[in-house]
């Protein structure tokens, strides 16, 4: 009897689990599905708050759950969704001004200034722009450097120092741990693969380092001399003797405007917009505005632009929001050049690089658009390596003067570990029928037949990337190879020198793909869409089983992970055409 109740106990409360999910399901499809034009409220006097504390990518992302279409997202909070908000805020009658926040913004250098110009066009509005912070980081004050006026917490920091980027070398710890990587490279500049080869940096990559961090440095620079009326040569010596690290300091060097506690920044804001100071200052968020204004800015028009995003590390395979594949990049493409009413394609690169093939069959795409309609590109933080092979035989190449790009070299990496198998004492023992049957094992070195093999597969790819810029760049290969060997550029720079043909942002990507295309009234298509599978995400809190479960289930768990672990190999098989050292610049 008992064993009864127990049965009949566990059979109602999954019913109502299930129904819970159910019903939990429709309010998020309400949710999500709801008009934001009903979901945002913009009040008269409002103040656009500009607070950037998320992870800012150029493309927010579309995701479409297939069986079950009330879930699908399309947030608007990517980098020209922003963008697109404030401009759109320039002629709302309802915004006053924005107030830019304690950031601690998550964006690139190139995104920043991206941010930057649209925040200096909206001050042709005559519109106002604030700013309040308790510590300004570096990239918080560049951006914060177009405001009207800007607040420091009386005890709060500043950070301007100048630009600096960190490696780390690893020769000694393979050393001393046994486990060490056996590399093939092509190009004296492509030092991704340096810290396994030597304990101190090379001169040849102490150079472009040098070289590209001089140049962002020199951009922000720029900006804030022209916007704070403060020489270059006067930033120059406050970033080096840190003559701005504290409230009182940065006042002192007109970096900052006010030393104010935030309740008197915001009663500044009050006596702005003509309110009371013990009123409530009416305010919206820049994500929620985002939502709202994309209804606003991209109305329906019958001939489109398709902006394809390729934002990440490209690996072969589909790819998802975090990295490009060459299967969801040729879908978009496909749709792009098959799409009658869109009549040019805007390739939006964003990348480090990554792996060859992938690169290859991307480009391939392209090139298959490029013959129906005109494709131009635009380049965001980085369009470096393979984020250049891709973009080498577009139309018309558009670089931010901050970007990171060119790179155009080769790299192969293999883990070794016979020394720490030794130190363990594990011995591996290979059979086998040909003399080349063994191309690698992570138990052995690499011997001499398996290195020529790598190099001159390694060269092979070298030569065709040099052919695919020469080809798309009307260059010659000695002009290429002399910008070539790894050697990474500034957009700046990789203008001066052929890489790229204009600099600016993705407005004036668009505006020359228009103007190829010979069309004034458009609408902007935005692509990849990513697929989900809600049975997969919903299996991961124990709702459901997924394929993945009953292949563990069947396999054993360490069957199952061999599984995986080859799985994860095949996305990064063959060559790398990567970006050559750490993307984190402090």
């Amino acid at each position: 009897m008992n064993f009864l109740k127990r049965v009949l106990a566990t059979v109602v409360g999954i019913i109502v689990f299930v129904t819970l999910c159910f019903f939990g399901l429709l309010v998020l499809g309400a949710l999500f599905g709801a008009d934001p034009n009903e979901t945002v409220k913009v009040k008269p006097n409002s103040v656009l708050e500009l607070r950037l504390d998320f992870p800012i990518k150029d493309y927010a992302g579309k995701i479409e759950f297939e069986e079950y279409p009330f879930l699908n997202e399309h947030d608007k909070n990517g980098l020209f969704n922003l963008i697109d908000a404030i401009n759109y805020a320039a002629t709302d009658d309802k915004i006053k001004g924005i107030s830019i926040d304690n950031n601690f913004i998550d964006a690139g250098i190139s995104q920043t200034k991206a941010l930057r110009g649209a925040l200096l066009k909206f001050k042709e509005s005559g519109k106002f722009i604030v700013s309040y912070s308790d510590i300004y980081t570096q990239k918080d004050y560049y951006l914060s450097s177009v405001a009207d006026t800007i607040y420091i917490n009386p005890v709060g920091m500043m950070e301007f120092k100048g630009l600096y980027s960190e490696r780390l070398y690893f020769k000694d710890f393979q050393e001393k741990t046994g486990l060490k990587m056996e590399v093939v490279r092509l190009g004296k500049y492509k030092s991704a693969v340096e810290p396994f080869l030597d304990n101190e940096m090379s001169d040849n990559n102490r150079e472009q380092i040098s070289a590209y961090l001089s140049s962002l440095w020199g951009e922000m620079k720029s900006d804030i001399s022209s916007s704070r009326n403060i020489s270059e040569e006067r930033l120059n010596i406050i970033a080096d003797s840190l003559l701005a690290r504290n409230p009182e300091m940065a006042l002192e060097t007109k970096l900052v405007d006010k030393i104010g506690y935030y309740d008197e920044y915001m009663n500044g804001i009050k006596r702005a917009v003509g309110i009371n100071i013990d009123e409530e200052l009416p305010s919206v968020t820049i994500r929620d505005y985002a939502r709202f204004a994309a209804n606003k800015v991209n109305r329906y028009k019958k001939d489109k632009i398709a902006v394809i995003y390729a934002e990440g590390d490209i690996i072969y395979g589909e790819g998802d929001e975090n990295a490009i594949g060459q299967g969801t990049m040729g879908k978009s493409l496909v749709e792009a050049r098959e799409d009658d009413n869109v009549k040019a394609v805007v390739l939006r690169i964003n990348s480090p690089g990554g792996s060859a093939l992938a690169s290859e069959l991307i480009w391939r795409e392209i090139t298959l658009t490029k013959k129906v309609k005109p494709v131009i590109v635009s380049m965001g933080d980085f369009a470096a390596s393979g984020g250049y092979y891709m973009a080498c035989n577009a139309d018309y190449i558009i670089a931010e003067p901050t970007t990171i790009t060119g790179s155009i070299g080769v790299f192969g990496v293999l883990p070794n570990g016979k020394q720490l198998a030794d130190n363990l004492g594990i011995n591996a023992e290979q059979v086998k029928t040909n003399a080349n049957a063994v191309t690698y094992s992570f138990f052995e070195p690499l011997n001499s037949t398996q290195r020529k093999f790598i190099k001159e597969g390694i060269l092979d790819i070298y030569e065709l990337f040099t052919n695919r810029v020469a080809q798309g760049r009307k260059m010659t290969l000695d002009e290429v190879e002399a910008i070539a060997q790894g050697r990474v550029w500034t957009g700046t720079d990789a203008l001066n020198i052929g890489l790229v043909d204009e600099l600016g942002g993705l407005d004036v990507a668009l505006q020359h793909a228009a103007e190829a295309a010979e069309i004034q009234d458009y609408q902007i298509k935005e692509l990849p869409v990513f697929k989900k599978n809600l049975d997969e995400m919903l299996e991961k809190f124990g709702v459901i089983k997924t394929k993945e479960t009953i292949l563990k289930e069947e396999l054993g768990e360490e069957n199952y992970k061999a599984l995986k672990e080859i799985k994860s190999m095949s996305e990064k098989k063959g060559m790398q055409l990567l970006f050559p050292f750490s993307t984190d610049i402090k």
